[in-house]
């Protein structure tokens, strides 16, 4: 019986083991439809890649944040309060300013428009020297003796104070008994600046992108638009202060949105304003940055977070004047949180300079709007303080047409008069430091040393410590000749910087490695047959790399513009972030024992290069590079009046809205200290290899503009004896067939 049991169990257990063996032998890989190249896949920690730069950025500002807060609690009384005013009112001319020499106004009244109470004067007037300005004066008929005047300075509308609600607003103010100033901000009514006749609008789209188009040429420089729109309000009240029936103890300044933002740099920078009201923009700092984002060009300053000031300064510093801020709680741009938290830090300064009841906060439920209860307040408030007696309530008024308004014979500055646009000023600006790097170069060797410590301390770009030689993989797939693993190395915050690794089977020890980086990010030539398979095939380890901002990790939590702005604000660039990741990646691959670390190049492709040629430039860890389709320098960005880089076309944006504009690609006062061919010029004497640069245009530059841009660093590459070190091919070549590290 027990022998029968035996040979029962071992039949059965041969049965099941061939059974279970034929069923492993004929067990297949899942069916997958494709490969999956992203690395932050199913990562719980990383589920929202598209907010890393973001969030990296918000916490930098965070810890400029936590300092003020410190200062601001440490100001027991109104002397402490006035000493800080001191600082931040010289703190705010270092940023902003200087400021041009005062020059003949020069002003002409274009026509006069009589009303049953009031006229309506179209002025023109020069802020500088042929940088004109429009705008119409409204003014109350029987002033007798001297009248309160507001300067009316207007949101983002493109047809400026002429819009039905910007007109609600003056008649109102003008029937009160004040006289009203209404101008046109750059990009706007008739100072469009880069108004198209044939089109009949700017060629770069409305007021916002416009904004931001010639900002970012002033960013270069170390300026800000910001400082075009504070001089023509303040020559516009030197203006009125010209005119015998205007009373300068009563001067006022309002304005909406847009509006709102250079009524507070007004009242902040003029000390001649008694009365402010900044409509929808008094917000705290720290939570526009972490609500809404950063907007247009204007509204920033570089290095300002970094330094201390905040939107709460612009109140805080003209404390105990009248100020009064409205905001809606449904604002689509702004935060109503932080407007009640800057109302609340600015009222402690009210309070120890004596002045609580001169700051007021009303509040109603909108989108971004001036509802019928905030203009109400407006008048109220302006009546008040200039001691006007009447009822606030608003009254029906005729609306004018737009061109009834209109103060130059062709309704454009450019084509009635020419003069100056803010690029032509920024350009002359650009011409004194590029004419000091000139000089600088003619001393290579104490230049270039000099360029080694400015980049970095102008581009942000931050050392790598503690580099990650241990990233955390997430996935492998096997090809035809070679592998690839997903990896995340860590960055320099709390963020991870996603990577393809190649590596091909045979049988050598040690490949010579290549950082591969493209715009459009690592998974862009990633596929089977593309154009890295083609270097990994001729024997080259490739880590195809999204360094922060890219690919995997492009900002998807806010307006693009938002993520080089808020990076100046704090000191830093993006273009200086993403140089730093690339110096960990080479410090990786250099541990690995499959790369030797004397043959680790790289390739950056378009807006790619410029973090590569920074971080070529400051780590010598990378032996060769190639740049294809790199701009040729930023001088020639700020030199022209128009550019290309940084805009993305916008799908039925049409005419008014046809692109997006950012920054990501800028380094603000880049001017300062430096420009591309000098970090070439650092690279020497190792190789480098320039395919096809582009001019501002991202158009091939011509054989003259390479010539007078490359001769330095060709002359230092000549100086250390390498030469042949530099190659400069025009003609289209894939760069992949000139690999030869």
């Amino acid at each position: 019986m027990k022998k029968n049991l035996l040979f029962i169990f071992i039949i059965l257990h041969s049965f099941f083991a061939v059974n279970t063996s034929a069923q492993v032998r004929n067990i297949q890989n899942p069916p997958e439809s494709e490969e999956n190249l992203n690395v932050l896949t199913q990562w719980i920690r990383w589920n929202n890649p598209g907010s890393l730069l973001m969030n990296h950025l918000i916490r930098q500002a965070d810890h400029y944040y936590a300092l003020r807060d410190t200062e601001i609690a440490g100001l027991k009384n109104g002397a402490d309060w006035q000493m800080r005013q001191v600082q931040v009112k010289n703190k705010l001319n270092e940023l902003v300013g200087p400021f041009p020499r005062k020059t003949p106004l020069n002003p002409r009244i274009t026509g006069v428009i009589r009303k049953e109470d009031y006229r309506i004067e179209k002025i023109i007037y020069e802020s500088m020297p042929e940088f004109y300005v429009t705008g119409c004066l409204f003014v109350p008929d029987g002033i007798k003796g001297k009248a309160p005047a507001i300067l009316n300075v207007i949101g983002h509308n493109q047809d400026s104070f002429r819009a039905e609600l910007y007109q609600t607003i003056i008649h109102n103010l003008v029937k009160k008994g004040m006289i009203v100033f209404a101008i046109d901000p750059p990009g706007q009514g008739e100072h469009v600046q880069y108004h198209d006749p044939e089109i009949g609008f700017s060629s770069v789209g409305y007021s916002v992108i416009e904004h931001c188009y010639f900002g970012n040429q002033c960013f270069l420089t170390g300026s800000s638009a910001a400082r075009y729109f504070i001089q023509d309000g303040i020559r516009a009240i030197d203006y009125l202060l010209t005119l015998k029936y205007v009373d300068p103890e009563r001067i006022g300044v309002t304005g909406f949105s847009g509006g709102g933002t250079i009524s507070s740099y007004l009242a902040a920078f003029d000390d001649r304003i008694k009365v402010s009201v900044p409509c929808s923009w008094a917000t705290a700092s720290r939570r526009q940055l972490e609500t809404k984002g950063a907007q247009d060009a204007e509204t920033e300053f570089i290095r300002a977070v970094a330094e201390g000031i905040t939107f709460e300064d612009l109140l805080e510093v003209r404390a105990p004047k009248p100020t009064l801020l409205t905001f809606v709680s449904r604002d689509e741009y702004l935060s109503l949180q932080g407007a009640r938290e800057a109302f609340m830090e600015a009222l402690k300064a009210y309070e120890a300079l004596g002045g609580k009841d001169n700051l007021e906060l009303v509040e109603d439920d909108s989108k971004h709007w001036m509802t019928p209860k905030i203009r109400t307040a407006i008048y109220a408030f302006f009546m008040k303080h200039f001691n006007l007696k009447g009822s606030p309530e608003e009254e029906p008024v005729e609306i004018l047409s737009a061109g009834e308004l209109t103060v130059t014979p062709t309704g454009q500055i450019s084509t009635s008069y020419g003069g100056r646009m803010i690029s032509d000023v920024n350009k002359d600006e650009a011409e004194k430091l590029i004419e000091d790097l000139k000089k600088a170069r003619k001393d290579p060797a104490s230049h270039l040393q000099s360029v080694q410590i400015r980049a970095k301390e102008i581009s942000g770009f931050l050392q790598p410590v503690d580099i990650d030689t241990d990233p955390f993989i997430n996935g492998r797939y096997q090809r035809d000749g070679y592998h690839f693993e997903k990896l995340a190395l860590k960055g320099e915050g709390d963020y991870v910087i996603p990577l393809l690794l190649f590596i091909p089977h045979d049988d050598k020890g040690r490949h010579n490695g290549i950082i591969y980086l493209h715009p459009d990010g690592k998974n862009i030539d990633a596929m089977p047959g593309g154009k890295i398979e083609q270097l990994v095939k001729n024997g080259y380890i490739v880590a195809a790399v999204d360094p922060l901002g890219t690919g995997e990790t492009k900002n998807t939590a806010t307006r693009d513009l938002a993520t080089g702005y808020t990076a100046l604000l704090i000191g830093r660039s993006v273009v200086g972030i993403q140089a730093a990741d690339i110096c960990r990646i080479a410090h990786y691959m250099g541990t690995r024992d499959d790369i030797d670390p004397s043959g680790i190049g790289a390739l950056g492709i378009n807006e790619m290069c410029l973090p590569l040629i920074h971080a070529a430039a400051f780590d010598k860890s990378i032996k060769n590079v190639i740049l294809s389709g790199s701009l040729i320098s930023y001088s020639s960005v700020a030199m022209n009046r128009f550019y290309r880089i940084g805009l993305t076309e916008r799908e039925g944006g049409g005419t008014h809205h046809p692109y997006e504009v950012d920054f990501s690609w800028g380094i603000a006062g880049v001017l300062k200290g430096y420009d591309l061919p000098d970090l070439i010029s650092c690279i020497a004497p190792r190789k480098v290899v320039l395919i096809k640069l582009k001019d501002q245009m991202l158009e091939p530059a011509s054989e003259e503009m390479i010539r007078l841009e490359l001769e330095f660093p060709c002359s230092v590459y000549n100086l250390k004896k390498a030469s042949e070190n530099i190659d400069i091919i025009s003609s289209d070549v894939e760069p992949g067939h000139i690999i030869n590290f």
